[in-house]
């Protein structure tokens, strides 16, 4: 059986300094939103990429800004929609997620730092306004399988 193979060569890095790189692109996004409130805690965690190979590892993250306006939300989807193409990210989609409430969402994906983000502007409906970020690296090939296990 052939093992499916991705389309790019995965960087060497374990698990501890992909969290710190996946945490400043974090950062970034949230300053390119140009909005101030609250983060949310960190929801880290690493994800098996084993379909590839069984050192092979990504991280997600997701967080949220919180304490905003629903003008504040508006804006910082805005602002954060013209500062992904200024900052090396390609728009993949944008529209309206595929809910009740039909929520602005965009995705992007910046493919010189193997990273996608999906942004949501969630707000009405009875939620609290807020921009919800889940924040997803590409496939990193750690030291050992279980390194890679134990992101």
């Amino acid at each position: 059986m052939d093992t499916p193979q991705l389309n790019y060569t995965p960087v060497r890095m374990d698990p501890d300094p992909a969290r710190t790189k996946t945490r400043e692109v974090s950062s970034r996004l949230l300053e390119m939103a140009g909005v101030k409130g609250r983060v949310t805690e960190s929801g880290m965690s690493g994800t098996p990429c084993d379909t590839y190979a069984d050192d092979r590892f990504a991280m997600d993250h997701s967080w949220s800004l919180y304490g905003l306006t629903g003008d504040q939300v508006d804006t910082g989807m805005e602002t954060l929609r013209q500062a992904l193409g200024e900052n090396g990210w390609k728009i993949i989609r944008q529209g309206k997620t595929n809910s009740v409430d039909q929520h602005p969402e965009i995705y992007a994906v910046n493919e010189t730092e193997h990273f996608s983000v999906q942004a949501t502007a969630l707000q009405g409906g009875g939620k609290e306004p807020m921009l919800a970020f889940t924040v997803h690296s590409a496939c990193y090939r750690a030291a050992s399988p279980y390194a890679a296990n134990h992101a």
